[in-house]
């Protein structure tokens, strides 16, 4: 597997190898942690990356760890979905494990806690909890309730885990400083009452640890070395050193973090996403136009080519905002060394070579990769009547226009020189059909006099082919921060032509099994994929990606 940024500086590997060097660990390994409640997007790809590549450039081992502490937002769709979308990605996990599989581990941490002095239950509500903790230029203010004795705290505790209290009317806090610079360390809720069935635990409990808290601790208990999550966490590191010192382990687990991925045009929120979702403005997590993985995977783009721009973009700490064209461009170039050429025609326009035989079909021979000659040929038949695009054709072309006019002689992919004798039009004066003569001599694509044509068109025979619709997908917005602009609501950033859908196009007959998930390049029209609604019959391509840029 690819290793991330390796011809490069990574202070991720800098860091470990010191270590290393110095005896701090002998080993490695790191853990991905995802929350089950929502569908893994591009900025998860990079963490995956890093955390699984680590572990791998270092002989370690990187377990999939579900941080399943809010029961309230999770579901196991969700947790196939995360497996699923890290198996594509191309990863493979040293175990499936889950932060609730540590609950038991976790409370006799925080009573190790209490009898340390170092937790109290407090009655203060959410918003009073917010309202004594302080602002970052003043200090916060002790809870009415710190002071309470081991005794009372222990009792109390126990009684939230058996159910006599309802939801928010007690917590558990840790007691560290409530006058600290660092906010996060303004004595934290570590567990909270949630009546609440879990996906894993079932019942068993009604209080929940906070992330913060089982985070770290999981870590531990896990023989996690190093911890490997990006830089919001920064300011929350003091506290996952406090809570790894005050319970005590001897292999203690490293944080480190790095820059997230952000990326323009783009929106990874959950919550925004799940909102587009249940509006109808996208078709579900797995929209193509979505950077979900699901929705990434769907749209065509190779895992390779994701993992190539993970490793394109490198591992440091500083923000930086990432141009979706570069995706692209990854994208893109796996696509142009690895698909399969195909013939599409998006808007037909129908073709009679009027001196070539009624009835008659040849076989010809194409490329299927003109790069990878050893992949060999695909055969397209020829007939009387095939089908070219709508606009290579033009009754008064302008200058520089090679295509087909009257009297004009183009090449047809592969095939023959064809000649433009003449055209129908319908009362309307929309062009219905074109009629044309070939030379019988070019088969090929070659004129044995040596002459010389300007333009090459593609085509499909009307003998042979397959009706199709093709999705044409475009950014989904039309601001690089959709999000980010103050009093404007992120919908209204929405582009509205990010989708067009084409009925009536034509691929050549091979195509016609196509399987969902296939991948090829349409010739002078860019990389597309079956969509997973494409059935026998009914074939659907979406566009992956252009042969070229036109990202602003």
């Amino acid at each position: 597997m690819d290793e991330i940024n390796t011809s490069a500086s990574n202070f991720i590997y800098d860091f470990i190898d010191e270590d290393l060097k110095n005896g701090v660990n002998t080993r490695v390994q790191t853990r991905f942690p995802p929350e089950p409640n929502g569908y893994l997007h591009i900025g998860h790809a990079k963490a995956i990356c890093i955390d699984f590549s680590t572990a791998e450039k270092y002989g370690g081992e990187c377990n999939l760890r579900l941080d399943d502490t809010n029961p309230s937002k999770e579901d196991v769709e969700y947790v196939d979905a995360i497996k699923e979308d890290i198996e594509w990605l191309g990863y493979k996990w040293n175990k499936v494990l889950y932060a609730s599989s540590y609950f038991d581990f976790i409370y006799e941490c925080a009573v190790k806690l209490i009898k340390k002095g170092k937790a109290y239950v407090c009655d203060l509500s959410a918003d009073e909890i917010r309202e004594y903790r302080g602002t970052l230029t003043e200090p916060g203010k002790n809870s009415p309730y710190r002071e309470r004795s081991i005794e009372e705290n222990l009792d109390l505790f126990a009684r939230m885990t058996a159910g006599e209290f309802k939801d928010g009317e007690k917590t558990l806090r840790a007691k560290i400083d409530m006058s600290s610079p660092n906010i996060n360390m303004r004595d934290p809720v570590i567990y909270r009452i949630a009546h609440i069935h879990h996906h894993q635990t079932g019942d068993k409990w009604c209080v929940y640890p906070m992330y913060d808290f089982a985070h770290p601790l999981s870590d531990a208990k896990e023989g996690v070395t190093y911890s490997l999550c990006s830089l919001e966490f920064e300011n929350h590191r003091p506290l996952y050193d406090w809570f790894i010192k005050e319970i005590g382990f001897d292999e203690p687990p490293r944080q480190i973090e790095f820059a997230r991925l952000n990326i323009n045009y783009c929106v990874t929120s959950k919550r925004k996403c799940l909102e587009m979702v249940k509006k109808g403005i996208v078709d579900g997590w797995d929209d193509p136009r979505m950077v979900t993985l699901c929705g990434m995977r769907r749209r065509g783009y190779p895992a390779a080519a994701i993992r190539e721009f993970i490793n394109r973009i490198g591992v440091s700490k500083a923000y930086s905002v990432v141009d979706y064209g570069l995706l692209e461009a990854c994208v893109r170039d796996n696509l142009n060394a690895n698909a399969p050429r195909a013939m599409a025609v998006l808007r037909p326009l129908k073709v009679i070579i009027d001196n070539y035989p009624e009835g008659q079909t040849e076989a010809i021979e194409v490329e299927i990769n003109p790069d990878k000659p050893e992949l060999g040929t695909r055969t397209v038949h020829f007939s009387r009547e095939i089908f070219v695009e709508r606009d290579d054709f033009m009754v008064e072309p302008p200058k520089k226009y090679f295509r087909l006019f009257p009297g004009n002689e183009v090449r047809l992919k592969s095939a023959y020189f064809v000649t433009c004798t003449g055209w129908e039009a319908d009362d309307d004066g929309n062009i219905t059909c074109l009629h044309c003569t070939y030379d019988p001599a070019t088969k090929g694509g070659d004129a044995p006099d040596g002459r010389k044509v300007r333009g090459t068109l593609h085509w499909v025979s009307a003998a042979d082919c397959a009706e199709c619709e093709i999705r044409l997908y475009d950014r989904l917005f039309n601001t690089e921060n959709p999000a980010g602009e103050e009093g404007v609501d992120y919908l209204d950033n929405l582009n509205p032509n990010s989708l067009e859908i084409l009925s009536g196009c034509l691929v050549e007959g091979g195509l016609k099994d196509a399987k969902c998930g296939d991948t090829f390049q349409f010739m002078r029209q860019g990389y597309f994929c079956v969509d997973k609604t494409s059935q026998p019959g009914k074939l659907v391509f979406n566009r992956t990606v252009a042969l070229n840029s036109s990202w602003k």
